[in-house]
């Protein structure tokens, strides 16, 4: 990552990228986000640390990033507990959470698979104007080819934790080559 080779980097080097340069949603925001916060308190701590923020200064964003993500009410949802939020907002909350410090590259594992369809297509349309207009990079991690097809530009198939097929989505999964990349594509888009 922009030089560094993340897997030899010294702890202090990852520190400082770790929610900052480098952002992550995980799949499921009720284990991500911690229980004994309120999601504007997390999402300020971010500011705090990584952007320099002072506490005030920090609400402010933290209420604005809320209302960018689509979450209604902010300043009241920003007082809210993960519990107290449905799984669409805390996935929302989660997505903020990750764009607070303006990354450069973000990593979304299963960013939509606990979520109901209609709020799925609107975080699936989130991420991807997010995308769009912060220039970020995203790393998608989904079996959910759909998923793939809606939100990225290349594909990387892994089986058994090996690379056997890669490039444009939609050469790859218009004429899938290995075996294990047309089972896929059976599995989810057929």
């Amino acid at each position: 990552f922009a030089g560094d080779d993340l897997l030899t980097a010294p702890e202090p080097r990852l520190r400082a990228l770790r929610g900052g340069r480098i952002a992550m949603i995980f799949q499921e925001p009720m284990t991500a986000l911690n229980p004994l916060y309120t999601i504007g308190d997390q999402i300020d701590e971010v500011l705090r640390l990584h952007c320099g923020l002072d506490r005030r200064v920090a609400r402010r964003e933290t209420i604005s990033l809320l209302e960018q993500v689509g979450i209604d009410d902010p300043a009241c949802r920003a007082q809210s507990f993960v519990h107290q939020l449905s799984g669409g907002q805390r996935q929302r909350a989660a997505i903020a959470r990750a764009l607070v410090s303006d990354p450069a590259l973000l990593v979304a594992d299963e960013p939509v698979s606990a979520l109901d369809v209609s709020v799925r297509a609107q975080v699936l349309n989130l991420l991807s104007d997010e995308v769009r207009e912060r220039a970020l990079t995203l790393v998608l991690v989904s079996h959910d080819l759909a998923v793939v097809r809606h939100l990225c530009q290349r594909i990387v198939v892994v089986c058994a934790g090996e690379v056997v097929e890669e490039g444009p989505v939609d050469a790859v999964l218009g004429a899938p080559r290995h075996e294990y990349t047309r089972a896929l594509i059976d599995a989810t888009l057929s």
